[in-house]
């Protein structure tokens, strides 16, 4: 959540900063700002979208080749242009742009209110700056050492970059559980919360770790930790292209991302699934592969989307490895002093890697001495550096805020460790082993041909555009496909929608259905089949009216259902990795349709990186 964007080197930061918040929009979108040091400080920030701000900054003289920015999802205060970031100090001698929330913020700003100081915006970000700048005075100090001292006093999470105007070519850097990545080019430096910035200008970077503390100055970098204590950057090669974070002839990097995932899948498989040599390889469970295959229980910690997809692998690891799972809301897991026994096995899922409640989840469990295993899609996130061990998805950069293509490859990423660990354990036959993995293999081209639906699904998205209510419902492995088809909708169109296992319907939401109520069944053909066609026949005799993912022939939903929307059969495990494209495609389009910004929807944000 919120986007940090800063430069110093050559070139003129202005264009470089622009172009930066443009890429970090996902991460937030309610108000934007650039500080610029040119002498002086030169600060312009706006309410609204990078839109907004360009317009504010297209007639100015923008020149000097140092400078923060920042794009905002708003924690405290209301999105304005006051409390849009950069935040200067009181005397006006520092700027900060900042990613996360000081939860102490409250008491700094008494005290520095009865010392005089005056704020302008209801922000903690303007408090956390003026709190460094009062031990500057205080100490005497260097303004490096000002914001050693005071972070060693913040209580919170935080990822900031501070210039200030007697110290050209220098930003200041720190983060603590929101990320922050340094771009290291030729004779020049880039911060941002993410890499989508910088790998236009250089894919060599270093990541800050929670706790450090970055100083560039003169074009040199110097990092050391909270202690004063020096350590040495380790500078890694990232592998991303250009082209990955561009829409790619797409209107929406949703439908382009929706449109990858046969790539994205494939690429998640590749160098690790062997159909002729009936063979799996997962690098990333050497080490700790042995406490996966004792594990008495497994437990599953994620959000959103991720959850989903650790209830789908709940099915995955107790049907094949016979493992009893716990799938946790991770933004509940430690309120709730959980119980953790020694040879449990976490797992945490997460796209970006950042996912701050999920993170304080890893944290706790690590604490209690449970095993962590990750999944995560970008490379030298937290996440991936606080697990004992993992596998990456290999997706691909995300840029629409509505999971898709991430959710499709956790999924199949995660089947494949079940397959692996059920070979390990004895649990699986050779023959349902190699029917499985040959299962996996083809699912890239299932989901392929599970995206030439797109223009009958838009053909349903617009007789129900109008909707104000919908009901998807599922039985076993897609009963979490129809929580993410729920979801999916919800969050770009704006349309109340709940999920639910399709047999919980007559337990409540079956009051809900009139014939001005939508209700998508997963009623593809698996073992249970036969009951997901009563509930059908349950929601037609209340004049419901029924949409239908089934499987290619389906001959029998399809004489109950108002639309059918038929998809590759495959093994009844693997299902929800296709059916879960047409319910993306049917709440891509009728957002569009609403013209809601499926991109950027509202309230919400990439990366939630604050609990």
């Amino acid at each position: 959540m919120c986007g940090i964007i800063a430069y110093t080197g050559p070139r003129a930061a202005y264009p470089v900063i622009l172009k930066g918040l443009r890429r970090l929009e996902y991460r937030g979108y309610d108000s934007a700002g650039i500080a610029l040091l040119n002498g002086g400080l030169e600060v312009y920030k706006k309410g609204g979208k990078v839109a907004s701000l360009e317009t504010l900054t297209k007639d100015k003289q923008l020149i000097g080749n140092t400078g923060i920015g920042h794009t905002r999802w708003a924690t405290h205060g209301e999105p304005n242009d006051v409390n849009a970031h950069p935040h200067l100090s009181f005397s006006e001698a520092f700027v900060i742009v900042h990613n996360g929330i000081i939860e102490n913020y409250s008491a700094l700003r008494q005290d520095l209110l009865n010392k005089g100081y005056v704020f302008k915006s209801k922000t903690d970000t303007e408090v956390l700056i003026n709190f460094i700048e009062d031990i500057q005075k205080s100490n005497y100090c260097e303004l490096e050492e000002a914001v050693r001292l005071a972070l060693t006093k913040i209580v919170g999470a935080y990822a900031i970059v501070i210039i200030a105007k007697d110290l050209p070519n220098t930003l200041i850097a720190a983060r603590k559980g929101s990320p922050m990545v340094i771009g290291v080019g030729e004779n020049e430096f880039f911060i941002a919360s993410d890499a989508t910035p910088i790998i236009e200008y250089t894919n060599e970077v270093v990541f800050i770790n929670d706790y450090e503390i970055a100083l560039i100055k003169d074009n040199h970098l110097t990092i050391k930790d909270i202690e004063d204590a020096p350590l040495t950057p380790y500078i890694q090669n990232l592998d991303i292209e250009l082209e990955a974070i561009e829409k790619g002839g797409f209107d929406h990097f949703m439908l382009k991302e929706i449109f990858e995932q046969p790539k994205s899948i494939g690429d998640c498989m590749r160098g690790r699934l062997n159909v002729a040599n009936e063979q799996l390889v997962l690098g990333g469970f050497r080490k700790y592969g042995t406490k996966l295959t004792n594990a008495n229980r497994i437990i599953m910690v994620a959000c959103g989307t991720s959850w989903h997809a650790g209830l789908v692998a709940e099915y995955f690891f107790e049907e094949f490895c016979r493992i009893p799972v716990e799938v946790e809301y991770a933004s509940e897991f430690r309120y709730r002093n959980p119980v953790i026994n020694q040879g449990d096995v976490v797992f945490a899922i997460s796209q970006s890697g950042e996912t701050a409640d999920t993170l304080a989840a890893v944290e706790l469990a690590k604490a209690k001495g449970a095993i962590i295993f990750g999944i995560c899609n970008v490379v030298g996130s937290s996440i991936t550096r606080v697990t004992h061990e993992g596998a990456y998805t290999h997706a691909g950069p995300e840029v629409g805020v509505a999971s898709t293509k991430a959710f499709t490859a956790q999924l199949t990423t995660l089947m494949m460790i079940v397959l692996k660990l059920a070979q390990e354990r004895g649990t699986i036959t050779k023959e349902t082993f190699k029917e499985l993995l040959t299962a996996l293999a083809s699912i890239p081209s299932k989901v392929a041909k599970a995206l030439q639906l797109n223009e009958q699904v838009k053909y349903i998205a617009k007789l129900l555009k109008d909707a104000s209510n919908f009901l998807y419902l599922g039985r076993s492995y897609n009963f979490p496909v129809a929580l993410e088809g729920a979801l999916k909708l919800k969050e770009i169109s704006y349309i109340h929608a709940e999920g639910y296992p399709a047999a919980e319907m007559k337990h409540g939401p079956i009051a809900l259905i009139d014939e001005d109520m939508p209700v998508v069944f997963i009623a593809t053909k698996d073992s249970s089949y036969d009951k997901i066609i009563s509930n059908i026949e349950e929601v037609k005799a209340r004049k419901g009216k029924v949409i239908a993912v089934v499987s290619e022939g389906d001959s029998v939903v399809s004489q109950l259902a108002d639309y059918v929307i038929e998809i590759p059969p495959t093994h009844q495990a693997l299902i929800p990795i296709v059916a879960v494209i047409p319910l993306q495609l049917l709440s891509y389009h009728i957002a569009v349709m609403r013209g809601c910004n499926v991109d950027q929807p509202r309230n919400l944000a990439k990366s939630v990186t604050v609990e």
